[in-house]
């Protein structure tokens, strides 16, 4: 019994040092002979989000708060699409250690979404700064924000599992969810706003997760409103049932993995 439990210690410990190792390794190859360094993490969103307000500004003029609102769409769009791409890559670009070394694969995965965190909280700063700028009162239900941070998060690693999966035995996915994240750019109300659409218009929007999170955002910085019950069900729900999607195809196809990579 003893033996047993110094065993599954010792295990631990090698799992947990190879993930920190893991986690500073995509943090360091990111930025790999970047001059700027992690300041990349910050600038990079920054300038995408000043090039679409020069242009949209000028046709929401009238909106109050624009600002405010295209840069919260614009920072959760961010890390959705950073995170789920990174994830895509998690196995394949980890083949060398899966083929010597039998770990759970999902400590790959785990270590690519950890990755996109820390850049994600780092963009949080340019947020929060513009925030203020636009002079939006910054209040107690701002600790609501991390309920749909963990959420989409968990979201992120629920398709990081499906992605990674598929993209170890297609290739081509990577072109498509290139193809998926564009298109989301303009199917989750990130620039402009959907009262203008008949009622059934709106609803659609709902079966889109990471618009669901984006509203929540917004509804907390820009209104002062904490969402409704059915807001936080829905937030909920899609990480739970792409986690569990991800998990069945991880469990069905572990084994095949190591003949692909």
């Amino acid at each position: 019994m003893i033996k047993a439990l110094d065993s599954l210690g010792s295990k631990f410990q090698q799992r947990k040092f190879l993930f920190k190792q893991l986690v500073y390794r995509d943090f360091k190859s990111r930025y790999k002979r970047a001059v700027l360094g992690v300041l990349w993490s910050m600038l990079s969103p920054l300038l995408y989000f000043s090039a679409q307000a020069l242009v949209f500004t000028f046709i929401f003029s009238r909106a109050e708060h624009y600002i405010s609102y295209l840069i919260t769409g614009n920072i959760v769009y961010y890390y959705f699409s950073d995170a789920t791409t990174q994830g895509m890559f998690s196995l394949t670009s980890n083949a060398g250690i899966i083929s010597k070394i039998r770990v759970p694969k999902e400590i790959f995965l785990f270590s690519k979404n950890i990755s996109s965190f820390v850049n994600f909280l780092l963009t949080l700063i340019i947020m929060f700064s513009i925030v203020a700028l636009d002079q939006m009162p910054f209040h107690i239900k701002f600790l609501m924000l991390i309920f749909p941070i963990v959420c989409i998060s968990v979201l992120n690693v629920g398709i990081g599992y499906i992605l990674s999966a598929l993209f170890v035995f297609f290739k081509d996915i990577q072109y498509l969810y290139s193809i998926v994240c564009r298109l989301l750019i303009y199917f989750s109300a990130i620039f402009y706003y959907i009262d203008a659409f008949p009622d059934w218009i709106r609803k659609m929007f709902w079966l889109n997760p990471l618009y669901c999170y984006i509203y929540y955002f917004r509804q907390i910085i820009i209104y002062n409103n904490i969402p409704g019950l059915w807001v936080h069900f829905l937030c909920i729900l899609y990480p739970l049932l792409f986690v569990i999607v991800g998990k069945i195809i991880y469990k069905v196809n572990d084994n095949k993995f190591a003949y692909y990579l």
